[in-house]
């Protein structure tokens, strides 16, 4: 079934990377109008670009700076009708060797960026009485990864904080969900992460992709386009009888 967005508004932040520009494409192509933003100006500036949208850079940290963008989404296009919270980032460090400061960038980035886009935007919501709102987590988030504590720490938080919104939101008839990809091939946060382990456990590259591919029963990695397809039907009318939940794209390997 082909999903249509037509007179709709999408915002999407970390839309520089990987799934945040695939999921902004489809959006697009399908006939929503897409706001996008990221933290480098250029990276913005090329993909809005290329996908024929709008865009504003913005550091997902400075809550001053993301009421900027939710204000210039709404000065473009009058309306937002869905939030798409990819924006985060990931690291690989033994738990002794996280720094304070690490600790806090993980939160910052994962969490308050989410939360932060999701305070601006749920007003607009609130109004019309109708809203989409797709947080992503983790794999992770619900079964810890060794070697990143912070990482599934910030991303349990995004489960916890979605499923609350759920509840709270819910009378305005706004769903709020999460994603919770597992590996994900050809992104820069499967490459920093396979970087890491790499480094960590002492293994060439492609005996650390056997590795986690083992762990997964339909015996691959996930792909951009797997991901962007859940995300897609959140974001539409399809799914107006979920919220809270926390969505598995893991090909298996997580079943809870």
């Amino acid at each position: 079934m082909q999903i249509e967005f037509k007179s709709k508004v999408a915002l999407v932040t970390g839309a520089a990377g990987a799934i945040g520009k695939s999921i902004a494409k489809e959006l697009k192509e399908s006939g929503a109008s897409v706001f996008i933003t990221d933290l480098k100006h250029d990276a913005v500036q090329v993909v809005a670009s290329e996908l024929g949208c709008k865009g504003q850079s913005a550091d997902v940290t400075s809550e001053k700076q993301v009421k900027a963008v939710v204000t210039k989404t709404l000065q473009e296009y009058g309306t937002i009708d869905i939030l798409v919270n990819v924006a985060g980032i990931i690291d690989t460090t033994p738990v002794e060797d996280i720094t304070e400061a690490a600790w806090d960038q993980m939160f910052a980035v994962n969490c308050k960026g989410t939360f932060f886009f999701t305070k601006y935007v749920v007003p607009v919501f609130k109004e019309k009485k109708k809203g989409k709102i797709i947080n992503f987590s983790s794999k992770s988030g619900k079964t810890g990864s060794a070697l990143m504590s912070h990482y599934c720490a910030a991303k349990g938080a995004i489960i916890s904080f979605t499923q609350a919104l759920a509840f709270e939101l819910a009378s305005f008839q706004i769903n709020v969900n999460c994603l919770c990809p597992g590996i994900t091939d050809n992104t820069g946060v499967w490459d920093t992460c396979s970087e890491g382990y790499i480094r960590d456990m002492n293994l060439p590259r492609e005996d650390v992709v056997n590795k986690f591919t083992a762990k997964i029963p339909l015996g691959r990695l996930a792909s951009v386009k797997d991901v962007t397809s859940v995300a897609v039907f959140l974001a539409s009318e399809g799914s107006d009888y979920m919220t809270g939940q926390a969505i598995n794209v893991t090909g298996g390997r997580e079943m809870h």
